[in-house]
């Protein structure tokens, strides 16, 4: 077993000190957060009809009612808050096409931080730069990788390669970061890997030495490298010693991995840093095939879950009526009216409770229970559709929680696209990276004689066809 190295930590013991990081996560994983903060603004713009590939960060600049200012005496970009209380992003023209529209999207990062209207935002000069503003600088990369590649937006990348030299190939092709594409690829591939970044210590005991910034792991590898872990001092990540340059090859990781490929590339510094950042995807080599959890449609009842053990079946329900009186709600009510009572009840007694975003369950018995998530928007006739696709992304990772908690299989209709109108290539490419990813194994039934969306196995050419 080799040794795990980490980096020197302040005296609190923690990696993250930041105070805009620290006031956003608290205990919990910043990495994560940034992304499902990043991931909903995101899909709300895309319920406003914000598409792509490529994904304009201007237009969504837009759709949050941000002002876009070019001034050639910025050096990159900077986001200042206005006296109005709203903000503006200041950019220089005359910067590469991809370099301002990643620089839009890292600004527009700064906005999932609360205290973003403290001070302009903008890339320091080395005199100027705090000890641990790399951290904020960082989570921004990650925020702006997730508008640039948006959930549910890429999903022919799932059958990518994970190694760099086609996924550097694929980046032009997208318009986006290295960062992006790479975060994006994990997240859906069914290899076992992992994407990493890492950065070099120029200064103190660990200087020459890289250590994990942060990391990202497939579905596959449920694994994880904790940020300031160290890489061994001969690591061949060093030899990308300039932007561009890439290494791989075999060499002895910290644990989880052990033995392992690594495939790597160098991209721009920190502010205050010579040396580039790397970023790449890691691979064990002794790792075994393993069933990955998979999405399943079948023909069938919802209300009929199959197998055996401890299963949840889901359903969306609307945000204003309490009773359900069509689609799969009408349904649950009249195979296990218990359920419909015991939602009315709650619904009507926690009025600011029932409100898109929240869920509530109910046992059916020892093994099934079911599973209400408040997300699509009224009922009824819509030229627009009722459902609301970041009310789902919330329902659905609450839905993850509570499925890994108790290890249940996830049982339901084919949600979203009957009364709530929502087209199921994003409700499908949600569920999937949402439940799937997180190992849970998940089926969708559709009815013998029922109606099915049309597209279903072709490619579709908008995320909100149907």
């Amino acid at each position: 077993m080799s040794h795990v190295e980490k980096a020197p930590l302040p005296k609190s013991g923690k990696f993250w000190t930041h105070p805009s990081v620290v006031a956003l996560t608290e205990d919990g994983d910043p990495v994560e957060r940034v992304i499902s903060l990043a991931s909903s603004v995101a899909l709300n713009a895309m319920q406003a009809g914000w598409a792509g590939p490529p994904f304009d960060p201007f237009k969504l600049a837009e759709h949050l009612k941000i002002a876009v200012v070019p001034r050639e005496d910025i050096p990159d970009a900077r986001i200042v808050q206005l006296s109005d209380g709203k903000f503006q992003i200041e950019f220089n023209p005359n910067r590469p096409r991809g370099r301002v529209r990643y620089s839009i999207a890292h600004d527009l990062a700064h906005t999932l931080f609360s205290d973003c209207g403290e001070q302009v935002r903008y890339r320091l000069g080395r005199q100027e730069q705090k000890a641990d503003d790399w951290q904020l600088e960082m989570l921004c990369n990650v925020g702006a990788a997730e508008f640039l590649m948006p959930v549910g937006s890429f999903p022919d990348l799932k059958s990518e390669a994970t190694e760099i030299d086609p996924l550097l190939a694929l980046r032009s092709k997208f318009d986006v970061s290295t960062e992006a594409l790479l975060l994006r690829v994990t997240r859906l591939t069914e290899q076992p890997c992992a994407m990493f970044t890492a950065s070099r210590q120029e200064t103190g005991e660990a200087a020459g030495r890289y250590h994990i910034d942060y990391s990202v792991f497939s579905r596959a590898w449920p694994k994880r490298i904790a940020s300031g872990t160290a890489l061994p001092k001969t690591s061949l990540i060093g030899d990308c010693t300039a932007i561009g340059f890439t290494a791989k090859g075999d060499e002895q990781w910290p644990e989880p991995f052990g033995k392992a490929h690594v495939e790597c590339v160098g991209i721009a510094p920190y502010p205050t840093k010579s040396y580039p950042r790397i970023v790449g995807m890691v691979r064990p080599l002794d790792a075994r095939p393993s069933d990955v959890p998979k999405l399943t449609i079948l023909k069938g009842d919802a209300t009929e879950p199959r197998g055996t053990g401890k299963r949840i079946v889901a359903h969306v329900v609307n945000d204003k009526a309490s009773l359900w009186g069509a689609g799969f709600g009408l349904a649950m009510r009249r195979k296990w009216p218990v359920v419909q009572d015991r939602f009315r009840e709650w619904a009507e007694s926690n009025r600011r409770a029932f409100r898109l975003g929240n869920t509530f369950q109910s046992n059916i018995d020892s093994e099934v229970s079911a599973f209400q998530m408040i997300c699509q928007h009224g009922y009824g006739p819509s030229q627009k559709p009722r459902l609301r696709y970041s009310a789902l992304q919330t329902c659905l990772e609450k839905l993850a929680h509570e499925a890994s908690r108790i290890r249940a299989s996830v049982h339901m209709p084919r949600i979203g696209t009957g009364q709530g109108g929502g087209a199921w290539g994003l409700v499908q490419q949600l569920i999937d990276e949402i439940l799937c990813a997180n190992g849970l194994n998940v089926t969708v039934y559709d009815l013998p004689d029922g109606p099915v969306p049309s597209g279903i196995g072709q490619r579709q050419t908008s995320l909100f066809d149907e």
